[in-house]
């Protein structure tokens, strides 16, 4: 394929210049980064008890990731939980199969 040519922060049609990273800083009063920031400590995982959708049910991915767990495990769980019940579980039961991964 031939080179479409163009910079590929400036939208097709448009005759704006390119953008740098700090004429973006300008858009974001906050200063508030995502991805990479050299700080091995920072997580991105929150407490699931303060996430908003906690308190609804479970979600298929996690439902069938429990199941397999809990197998490993040789436990039997009730299937009657929500998102944020369903995370701590598997966070317990993948530090009982050895599946953690800290």
């Amino acid at each position: 394929m031939g080179d479409l040519g163009g910079d590929v922060s400036t939208p097709v049609g448009s005759s704006a210049p390119p953008r740098s990273i700090a004429d973006m800083s300008d858009t974001n009063p906050t200063g508030e980064t995502l991805g990479a920031t050299g700080d091995a400590d920072s997580s991105a995982e929150k407490d699931p008890s303060t996430w908003v959708t906690g308190d609804e049910p479970m979600t298929a991915p996690q439902r069938s990731y429990i199941d397999t767990l809990a197998r490993e495990a040789g436990e039997e769980i009730s299937a009657d939980m929500t998102k944020a019940e369903a995370s701590e579980q598997i966070d317990r039961l993948q530090e009982k199969t050895g599946r953690s991964n800290d």
